[in-house]
């Protein structure tokens, strides 16, 4: 199927649209991009256009995701997958707390990462490894993942 009829395509034969997909060229599925989006495209590649535009066909046909799963995504943001293990981040604004060699250690989960005595750090293992001198797993050392 080429672009052009693709473009005259009804609107309920999603399944001819999407499948369509597959047989055009990088250059067809960017000339296609602005019918569906406001914006450029974060990739040119043909694997990301296809995947985007197919979500985009189906989603203006059938409608977008549920508020409830909405809601569930934003609820597991903070959800991070390490070597497979997922770690539940609390949620921004939490503070941990680790008592090490007798003095209590405060950290705030922030939106890029946590504070520690006015400092940012990326990670959690960073502020274990301020904290203590040696490497250490941050989520091991605030008690959020077992050893």
């Amino acid at each position: 199927m080429s672009l052009n009829q693709l473009n005259q395509a009804s609107d309920t034969n999603v399944t001819a649209r999407v499948a369509a997909l597959e047989t055009m060229t990088v250059k067809e599925l960017k000339a296609l991009w602005p019918e569906w989006f406001d914006h450029q495209p974060s990739s040119a590649s043909r694997e990301f256009l296809i995947g985007r535009l197919a979500y985009r066909i189906q989603e203006l046909a059938y409608g977008g995701l549920s508020t409830k799963t909405k809601n569930k995504l934003n609820d597991n943001a903070g959800t991070k997958n390490t070597k497979n293990k997922k770690i539940n981040m609390p949620p921004i604004g939490t503070e941990l707390t680790r008592e090490y060699q007798g003095v209590d250690h405060h950290v705030t989960v922030t939106k890029l990462g946590f504070e520690y005595r006015g400092k940012s750090f990326k990670s959690l293992s960073h502020v274990a490894r301020e904290i203590t001198g040696t490497r250490w797993s941050g989520p091991v050392f605030f008690g959020l993942k077992g050893k």
